[in-house]
């Protein structure tokens, strides 16, 4: 992205797009609401003046009512148009937040599936989600902060010079301070130790919350805390580094900038005592006190102008972090399109000396795999686990790209092919099932959301759900996970099975599809199974070897590699991977406890 090479606000106000305006007004607003939250001490200065001018004459001093209806004026102006501000700045933002969510929705919809095996929903949602939420307080608060701040430094500089440039002097020397002392919390070396500081609160943060989920394994085992490593390291390596910076780094200069914000009159007095002489003997020594009391009263802005400064740094900082977060979705890998898409032939799959190796490993996950299945063909991908049937599997509806060689389908390289054209012609089913928390209906129609009522519900039947639908409270219009509504494993897999008949896709990807599934699903699940493969190429994934034996061609897998091909006849009897396989497998079906007799 272009935008890593530009700060943090000329990102955001990138994705604000046209509401940038009002980003740039509430700025504006902000600077004149902090210009006129000032007015009202200079109405103080102006009655105070009146008033050390007629002294001990008190009475008359006629102007002391135009004063005080001045500064109320300028006050609830200033509250007025600073409440204008972040109304602008507030909408900006929460639009800003909104191009975020849906921009990085928009490009997540580019990237191959295969991401979202590495990036699971809830990472992902905190990434996209979570940073966007985050950069609201910059553009709500913080900008409008540092313009007003910066709008009020300028006429705070001016108004100090104004009246007594000695004294003015005096009280920006508290400033200055206070600015050196937070660049010395906050910048150069110690910059990095803050952020490091704010991971270790992030890394323990996450920590916690699997903790938190491992918490009925701790409970079941009787273990501790200190059972789970991860957590206790993230806890001490946060209170070292909090220690570190806060301890470290931030006493002394925090408590040099509270000592000169808080406590302007340190330099103020001095140098009022080193004016006042000069003054007596000019016989204007009441224009000084006028001028000292308009440095008492002006000198409380300072301290609020730095802590201003101080949070607004604070935000940048949220914001910074929460782009990087944001970029872990905005940088993901795109599915390239085809400019001139070919059309496939036929339902047919061709492997031509497909290589893979995933993102960050330097093992192949395959390695010059080559194979076929005809149209109408059921080819069976079985092999130890690790052996690459999976990821097999999931190049044929481009959830990853091969590194080398090619996948066709129809006699076409599936990276020619349209990927709505081709996800129209696969569907597959998991052996880890996802059904969205919404009606058995809306589950099953969102393999083709213009499908009718009655298909949804001729789907379901084909996919043995009637008992399922017979119980529920309101059919298939029953909402999953609400009412106490939830769905055993297996039947959440008939579930997804009727989605995919209801497809009617003309090739099939099935990963172990009975694998959480109890004895009566499964043979639920093997009806259904008939019913969605036949007259369809199916490309199954086994490991219960009792599911391929009808299989027209099974391809043994081992570490990435086809070491065999063949009916079962033909491997079960050819001394390879494959009889061994078949010869354990039937031992474990046959395996059973021995009774305390026979133990005896």
């Amino acid at each position: 992205m272009k935008e890593k090479k530009q700060n943090e606000i000329s990102v955001l106000l990138h994705y604000a797009g046209k509401y940038k305006r009002l980003t740039f007004l509430g700025m504006f607003l902000s600077a004149v609401a902090m210009v006129m939250g000032m007015l009202p001490y200079v109405c103080i200065w102006l009655a105070a003046r009146d008033l050390i001018q007629v002294a001990p004459n008190w009475s008359e001093a006629k102007e002391l009512t135009k004063y005080g209806w001045m500064a109320f004026g300028f006050s609830f102006g200033g509250i007025l148009v600073y409440f204008a501000a972040l109304m602008c700045t507030h909408l900006a933002a929460f639009r800003t937040a909104a191009n975020i969510r849906k921009q990085g929705v928009a490009h997540m919809m580019k990237a191959p599936l295969g991401f979202f095996d590495n990036y699971g929903s809830g990472f992902l949602r905190n990434r996209l989600d979570g940073g966007a939420a985050e950069t609201e307080t910059l553009l709500a608060h913080n900008l409008a902060d540092i313009v007003g701040t910066a709008a009020m430094f300028i006429a705070m500089v001016v108004l100090m010079f104004v009246f007594d440039w000695r004294m003015g002097c005096a009280c920006l020397l508290a400033a200055l301070i206070s600015v050196i002392a937070m660049f010395s919390m906050m910048g150069g070396k110690n910059a990095k130790l803050m952020m490091e500081y704010q991971t270790a609160q992030d890394v323990m943060s996450k920590a916690g919350t699997e903790y938190v989920r491992g918490i009925p394994v701790v409970k079941v085992f009787q273990q501790t805390v200190y059972s789970f490593k991860a957590f206790k390291a993230a806890i001490e390596d946060y209170s070292g580094k909090a220690e570190r910076y806060t301890g470290g780094v931030c006493r002394v200069p925090q408590s040099v900038n509270l000592t000169a914000t808080e406590g302007v009159f340190i330099f103020l007095v001095p140098a009022a005592l080193l004016i006042a002489p000069a003054a007596l003997r000019a016989d204007c020594f009441s224009g000084f006190l006028t001028d000292f009391a308009f440095y008492a009263v002006f000198s409380a802005i300072v301290s609020t102008a730095l802590a201003r400064i101080m949070f607004a740094s604070a935000g940048l900082m949220l914001a910074k972090t929460a782009l990087a977060r944001i970029d872990t979705v905005m940088n993901a890998p795109t599915l390239q399109i085809a400019k001139h898409p070919k059309t496939p032939k036929d339902n047919g799959v061709v492997f031509q000396d497909v290589s893979f190796t995933y993102d960050g490993t330097d093992v192949p996950a395959l390695e010059h795999v080559s194979f076929k299945a005809l149209p109408g063909q059921t080819v069976a991908l079985v092999g130890p686990s690790g052996g690459g049937k999976t990821t097999a599997a999931s190049l044929i509806p481009r959830f990853w790209d091969v590194s080398s060689g090619a996948v066709e389908v129809g006699g076409v390289n599936v990276k020619d092919v349209d990927p709505h054209v081709l996800m129209d012609k696969v569907a597959f089913v998991f052996q880890n099932t996802r059904l969205f928390k919404t009606s058995i209906l809306a589950n099953v129609r969102a393999a083709r959301p213009d499908a009718s009522r009655e298909e949804v519900l001729a789907a379901l039947h084909a996919a043995q759900c009637d008992d399922i639908i017979e119980k529920l409270p309101k059919g298939i219009d029953t909402l999953i996970g609400s009412e106490g509504t939830h769905l055993s494993g297996g039947e959440q897999q008939r579930v997804a099975l009727a989605r995919a008949i209801l497809k009617d896709a003309p090739i099939i990807v099935l990963d172990e599809a009975t694998a959480f599934a109890d004895p009566e699903n499964e043979a639920l699940i093997q009806k259904a199974l008939k019913t969605l493969t036949e007259g369809r190429t199916v490309i199954m994934i086994a490991h219960r070897l009792s599911t391929v034996v009808g299989a027209d061609k099974i391809v043994v897998l081992d570490h990435g590699r086809v070491v065999e091909e063949g009916t079962h006849d033909k491997l079960s009897c050819a001394g390879g991977l494959y009889e061994r396989m078949w010869q354990e497998y039937n031992q474990a079906v046959t395996w059973k406890i021995a009774s305390g007799k026979e133990g005896a």
